[in-house]
């Protein structure tokens, strides 16, 4: 009998593994189940709005002090209504001097909205909340996970960074609230972003945007509220509003990338295409148009530098610069093609904001503006260095396995 003990415990252990493996196959399988169906149903669900080429005017920050300063401004200066949107809100104090502010305008008699993805924002604290709620704020997070696919939603993002004021200033860009994005954090300063703020006729996009999300989450619908779209004064600077809710921005950026003719410059903190995007940019290589891609030194997420070497190695032996920033982190997000048009918004090259992500970008067409856009790019660009070929041809243990580990998780990075 104490002979059978050892041959009974195998076999008890063994019954284990299988019935572990079992468990974590299915769970795997309800995964993807769930984020198929997930994904189906959203983009039957759900339309991309497309807006016309506007007339505005358009000012381009890179540095959040400047931009942080003039936003704060802005909204100390609204009378009507404040509507915001940001992906990340921070618990730092920052973050809580940008919420008191909301709360003082809303104590004047100034109706603010703030709204603010779910997962991005989940540091802040409930008694921040019930503090805004009570000072008159009318809050909610944006895309908390939802049955019946659990999984897909609570993939899903807005990373859309609005702002309204009054229906007469805008803002969209990069910027997040928090200490890192006004160069208080020593491991990611400085910190280099692209925001614009907007006047003119595109205001009335922003602003339909916002109301749409502000719909989805709270079920008020204010989107054909006059008070919100007042008549705006067009401007000099042709640009076009670009929203995007988890598809057709590949169609988007595939687009753009057709037009080019002599070069292409992408500016993003992650580059992890999807197999069409990557084609179509070996196609511009072979055709012997300029691909310049500036892309961050320091990471600020785990194995999002391991999930773009796969692509840099192909795109580099095919002639493709790949330039690493240096001075500080970069978190811009612009495609600029042949001096001719510049896309700037909230949206990073990757499968994220590919096929999950809420985004909303700025298409700009205004000559003069380009101008002032190139000279920042050369300015990224003077503060890059080349990501050196042994990095990606002589990989050690440890970054082929990061790689890997990075290639599989690469949708949700």
């Amino acid at each position: 009998m104490r002979r059978d003990l050892p041959h009974l415990r195998r076999e008890y252990a063994l019954k284990i593994v299988i019935v572990l493996l079992l468990l974590l196959l299915f769970v795997l399988c309800w995964l993807r189940i769930d984020f198929r169906r997930g994904q189906k149903h959203h983009i039957q669900k759900n339309h991309n709005r497309v807006y016309p080429k506007r007339q505005g005017d358009l000012r381009l920050y890179t540095d959040g002090t400047d931009l942080f300063a003039e936003l704060f401004r802005d909204i100390h200066q609204a009378t009507q209504h404040v509507h915001v949107l940001f992906y990340i809100i921070k618990n730092d104090q920052f973050s809580q001097h940008f919420l008191d502010l909301l709360m003082r305008k809303a104590k004047s008699g100034v109706e603010v909205r703030l709204l603010i993805d779910w997962m991005g924002s989940r540091i802040i604290s409930k008694r921040m909340i019930k503090e805004l709620k009570k000072n008159g704020v009318h809050f909610s997070f944006s895309f908390t996970p939802k049955l019946p696919y659990l999984f897909y939603t609570s993939q899903k993002r807005n990373h859309r960074k609005i702002t309204v004021i009054d229906g007469e200033i805008g803002y969209l860009g990069g910027l997040n609230i928090g200490k890192e994005y006004i160069n208080k954090d020593p491991k990611l300063c400085p910190w280099r972003d692209y925001h614009l703020k907007i006047t003119g006729e595109s205001i009335q996009d922003l602003q339909y945007e916002f109301l749409t999300d502000w719909y989805t989450a709270t079920k008020e619908d204010y989107r054909r509220s006059d008070r919100y779209f007042p008549q705006q004064q067009p401007g000099s600077m042709q640009h076009m509003i670009v929203p995007t809710e988890g598809f057709g921005l590949e169609e988007t950026f595939t687009r753009f990338i057709h037009k080019a003719k002599h070069e292409i410059i992408i500016g993003t903190p992650y580059f992890i295409p999807s197999i069409s995007l990557l084609e179509e940019l070996r196609k511009v290589l072979q055709k012997g148009i300029k691909l310049t891609i500036i892309v961050p030194f320091v990471s600020d997420h785990p194995f999002v530098k391991e999930a773009a070497y796969r692509y840099f190695r192909i795109l580099i032996k095919e002639g493709a610069h790949v330039l690493q920033f240096q001075n500080g982190f970069y978190h811009s997000k612009v495609l600029f093609i042949d001096n001719h048009l510049c896309d700037i918004g909230t949206a990073n090259f990757d499968k994220r904001s590919l096929f999950l992500n809420h985004e909303v970008n700025c298409l700009i067409y205004d000559p003069p503006f380009l101008v002032e856009v190139a000279k920042q790019i050369q300015d990224d660009i003077a503060n890059s260095t080349t990501l050196a070929e042994s990095t990606l041809t002589r990989p050690t243990l440890i970054q082929l396995i990061k790689e890997r580990i990075a290639y599989t998780i690469s949708p949700f990075l």
